[in-house]
């Protein structure tokens, strides 16, 4: 459909009631029109509802199709205002989104950070519980793990070998992991 006698013909049938006809300009105009939407945005769900937004607000406003001019170029006007409304709205929602998260933020934030610190201390507590229940080798290693000691040098320390230290921190960590469920469960 390139002539615009076609087209205008077309139009003339729209606007005496064949609202079937403006299905063929849909079908002429739709992968250009969608083109030109997805050099904008980069959606195709969202070229997808543009695009028949466009065609809608086309059809609402065919009588206003002056004679004579580019059909193509009229309906690129209106998906350029389409598109613009687009990044409009998008752009007002993120930034209510935005204040809607700040302030939801600052009214939870002292009472998780109140949470956080009874979570922690009783967490602590219970590990420090934990540690103190473990045997004396194992509390030893796990002791030395959090001062950042070496294994070769308490391997040196408690007479055995770097391989012993290693498997007694792994029991002492299965030892813990299960008292700390039991404790904060």
């Amino acid at each position: 459909m390139g002539d615009r006698g076609e087209i205008e013909s077309i139009i003339d049938d729209v606007l005496r009631g064949d609202k079937e006809a403006f299905r063929k300009i849909i079908r002429a105009f739709t992968l250009v029109l969608r083109s030109y939407i997805a050099a904008n945005v980069h959606h195709l769900d969202v070229v997808d509802d543009l695009a028949q937004d466009v065609f809608f607000a086309a059809f609402r406003n065919l009588h206003d199709f002056r004679r004579g001019d580019d059909f193509g170029a009229w309906l690129r006007g209106i998906a350029r205002n389409k598109v613009y409304e687009y990044f409009r709205s998008t752009s007002r929602r993120r930034r209510a989104m935005e204040r809607f998260h700040e302030q939801v933020a600052l009214a939870t934030e002292a009472r998780l950070e109140e949470s956080v610190a009874h979570d922690r201390s009783e967490s602590i507590e219970v590990l420090l519980h934990c540690i103190g229940r473990l045997p004396e080798k194992m509390r030893r290693v796990v002791h030395s793990g959090l001062n950042g000691d070496k294994p070769v040098n308490l391997a040196e320390e408690m007479q055995t070998t770097v391989g012993a230290v290693y498997s007694l921190h792994y029991r002492a960590n299965q030892l813990l992991r299960d008292c700390m469920r039991k404790g904060l469960g």
